[in-house]
Formats: structure tokens, sequence, C-alpha cells
């Protein structure tokens, strides 16, 4: 067992929702594109709900919207590790963030294809 996995039980789910929120308010906090994403859902969810939607397509559009946040978590992520490794420019480390923006495009494309899919179809 690793020496860096800390407590066990109750205590590390107690722990773990904390890292995530220290997470979530670090996002929220140096990332403009986080807020932004928030901002979307913070319309997009509610409005979702007075849509004339199955509970499926419902669902379907709450989903893609949170699934866009979590891509932009990891996204925020790969780009905190590759500035933490070195702040040189390098192939491999713009390849590394050209993907993560790649995904955030991807997850914002579903959104919009979801949503009119749903709305227009």
């Amino acid at each position: 067992m690793s020496p860096f996995k800390g407590q066990t039980g109750l205590k590390r789910i107690l722990n773990a929702a904390g890292y995530s929120l220290d997470g979530l308010r670090a996002a929220f906090q140096g990332e403009a594109a986080f807020r932004q994403l928030v901002l979307l859902n913070i319309v997009l969810i509610p409005l979702s709900f007075f849509l004339d939607v199955s509970r499926g397509e419902r669902a379907l559009m709450v989903a893609v919207c949170l699934l866009a946040l979590i891509v932009e978590l990891l996204n925020s992520a790969v780009e905190a590790a590759i500035d933490r490794i070195s702040l040189e420019r390098h192939p491999l480390s713009k390849n590394a963030k050209d993907m993560g923006s790649a995904a955030q495009l991807t997850a914002l494309t579903l959104i919009a294809t979801v949503w009119a899919v749903i709305l227009l179809g």
C-alpha cells in the first residue's frame, strides 16, 4: 500500500470530498473557461426543465452539459501538469495542450449537436 494514500474508510471519503471541492474552487477561481461553462450550465440545465422534451431527452441534455465541465476540469489539469513540468516550449507539451483543447471543443460540439437534434428533430 502506498504511503501517500493516507486514510481509509469514512475519513478517506471525507478527505476526497474536500480535495474535490478544492479542485472545483481552483478551477472556478483560476480558469475563465470553466467559469464560462458554469454560466452556460446555469442557463441550459434549468432551461431543459422548461422545454417540452421527454425525461430521457432532458437527462441527455443535462448530461452533455455536465460532460463539458468534466472535460474542462481534465483539460485544466493537463495544462497545469504540463506547466509544472516546464514552461519551455516543447512539441509534446503543445500536443498535450492542443489535444485537451480539442477535447473541450468536441464536448461543446456535442452540446450543440444533442440540443439541436432534440429541439429540431
